[in-house]
């Protein structure tokens, strides 16, 4: 949820500092639809204040609600037609049908894009998709870490989009499970928040398990929406802290992944009130779980 303000490049400054090799960005670009008739120059100042990193690296894309840009009061009635003409994805080369999900490769990771904004019932595309992504094209010997990328969060203690990814996370989390994912990055949320490795799998108000709990083949959730756009910051947490939330803070930044081996890495969150190299939130786990 970067945008363009000053805290955007402040952001952006700061993770330059850190000196990352490819970006995982997890939705909302321009925020050009903030502006009056959805202001398509928004796009091109955009486009020119993130071509200082975007034109030597790899940014691999996920579309959020801000790429929309559904008006049909305005005759724009394709969504997200400037993001698909301005943002083309590798969905071809991953057997995916459209650019919204789709999957890439980077060192030793295998990164998976998911569409919050896009059909994901049984039997959609992005269901099919998604089933033989995992079962047939993940190989852990090849890429033995799974990282899955999303806009919409399914572990969110902040009262800003609460529960908006509950649809998806209903559909979605056993097979991450199964999978044994990583970690998940989501943005939506303008704040910053880790998860421990917690599961709810196995709701069902009957038996009475409705609530998350521990399960070491889940994945570590992210959501760091705080990239510094137009909107603010989301600073309506809730209380108490639930169980499966480890750190969480309303404050703009940037998070970094250096993975070290086959089975090790390590994740730092910076805030951008701090130096660039300050860490406010860290974890030597994930450790990698195939």
């Amino acid at each position: 949820d970067l945008g363009q303000t000053f805290d955007s490049n402040s952001t952006l400054a700061h993770y330059e500092a850190n000196g990352g090799d490819a970006v995982l960005f997890v939705g909302d670009l321009s925020y050009a639809d903030n502006y009056p008739l959805h202001d398509n120059n928004r796009w091109d100042t955009w486009a020119r204040f993130v071509e200082r990193s975007v034109a030597y690296q790899p940014w691999i894309w996920t579309a959020g609600n801000h790429e929309l840009d559904f008006a049909p009061e305005l005759g724009e009635t394709m969504p997200f037609k400037p993001f698909v003409h301005r943002y083309p994805t590798p969905f071809r080369a991953a057997a995916s049908t459209e650019p919204f999900w789709y999957s890439v490769k980077i060192a030793s990771a295998h990164v998976v894009v998911l569409a919050s904004y896009s059909a994901y019932g049984k039997y959609t595309p992005q269901w099919t998709w998604l089933k033989d992504e995992l079962a047939t094209r993940v190989d852990r010997k090849v890429t033995p870490w799974l990282i899955v990328l999303m806009h919409s969060p399914w572990y969110n203690s902040n009262s800003y989009h609460y529960m908006e990814g509950e649809t998806m996370r209903v559909q979605f989390e056993r097979w991450l499970v199964n999978a044994k994912v990583d970690l998940v990055l989501a943005g939506h949320v303008h704040s910053y928040e880790r998860s421990r490795r917690f599961a709810n799998i196995d709701y069902d108000i009957v038996n009475g398990k409705a609530t998350p709990v521990a399960n070491m083949d889940a994945p570590m959730y992210i959501t760091i929406g705080d990239g510094g756009n137009i909107e603010g910051i989301a600073n309506n947490f809730s209380v108490p802290q639930p169980s499966y939330s480890a750190f969480r803070e309303a404050s703009f930044g940037h998070a970094t992944l250096e993975i070290k081996n086959r089975t090790h890495a390590y994740y730092a969150w910076h805030r951008n009130h701090d130096g660039a190299k300050a860490v406010a939130d860290a974890q030597r786990q994930p450790t990698c779980t195939p």
